[in-house]
């Protein structure tokens, strides 16, 4: 069967994340541009090399999600670089799809406490 739209959806998001490797001794603070079934973009301050393996954690839910993932690509972006990452790990799918939903409240929740309507 043919697929006339790219194999994963991307939700956009702009949802702190943090990165690191087993031999970093600290996590960077980056964000989070979108995430799909496959995997997820990362605007980031520093290059990361292709093929990396490298830690991900998004900590601003409860509990913070954890998983592991490979640096597919790396490219010069606007501020930084644009990172692609794939994940290793399986049942991520199902994880990922609670953690959209949770990312999608909290941009509602900072849109309606930006437009002065804060409940």
């Amino acid at each position: 069967m043919e697929h006339s739209m790219r194999e994963f959806i991307r939700h956009p998001t702009d949802i702190p994340i943090e990165i690191s490797t087993d031999t970093a001794a600290g996590a960077a603070r980056e964000q989070l541009q979108n995430i799909s079934n496959g995997g997820l973009q990362i605007s980031s301050s520093t290059p990361w090399p292709s093929d990396a393996i490298i830690e991900l954690r998004i900590p601003s839910v409860t509990p913070a999600f954890q998983t592991r993932g490979k640096v597919v690509w790396c490219r010069a972006g606007e501020q930084g670089y644009d990172i692609g990452v794939a994940f290793l790990e399986s049942g991520t799918q199902l994880q990922l799809s609670m953690i959209e939903q949770i990312c999608h409240i909290e941009q509602h929740k900072q849109k309606v406490s930006k437009s002065g309507r804060d409940n």
